[in-house]
């Protein structure tokens, strides 16, 4: 959905005309840009209603090109341009199209061909493991290091509590 419909931007527009104030004041008024309201008074003034409807446009490179030779030919601004043609999108839209010929030609004005998005497809199950022919071995191999750690583990915790004892017993030796 349009961030503004558009009944309010014909009553900003409105608004605009009838009065004496600037865009600036109709937009602190509004809460809007004031180039925002100038885009749609201009678009209002060249088109009608039709300049303040939202519009879905593909444009193709001749109609660029005518774009940027009236917007050169006659010394408009990008803004005038966008208004004129009734270009939606902002005059950000035509200064990338002046940008794309200074460094491509007219061929980087041809619409780039989009790709569909892609589709979901099921995730493939895992792998199963390889057999092996000898897991039963291998896993009493593992429950033999198991144990021998674990033993381990329990001969180092004795050997650092052995080794505290002894400290604490030197420690009180020291003292009188």
């Amino acid at each position: 959905m349009a961030r503004h419909d558009e009944s309010f931007k014909l009553e900003v527009v409105q608004q605009y005309l009838s009065e004496s104030s600037g865009a600036r004041t109709i937009a602190l008024r509004y809460g809007l840009d004031h180039g925002t309201v100038r885009r749609w008074v201009e678009g209002y003034r060249l088109h009608g209603v039709e300049g303040l409807r939202k519009k879905f446009s593909h444009y193709d490179e001749q109609f660029k090109m005518n774009v940027l030779c009236r917007m050169w030919r006659e010394e408009l601004s990008c803004r005038q341009v966008t208004a004129l043609f009734d270009i939606r999108g902002g005059h950000g839209v035509v200064s990338g199209w002046e940008r794309q010929y200074h460094e491509g030609g007219i061929d980087a004005l041809k619409p780039k061909r989009r790709r569909g998005p892609k589709l979901m497809t099921a995730p493939k199950p895992p792998d199963p493991p390889p057999p092996h022919a000898n897991d039963v071995s291998t896993l009493d191999a593992l429950r033999k290091e198991n144990e021998h750690l674990r033993a381990e583990v329990a001969y180092l915790k004795k050997l650092d509590a052995l080794v505290r004892v002894n400290r604490q017993a030197a420690q009180k030796k020291r003292k009188p």
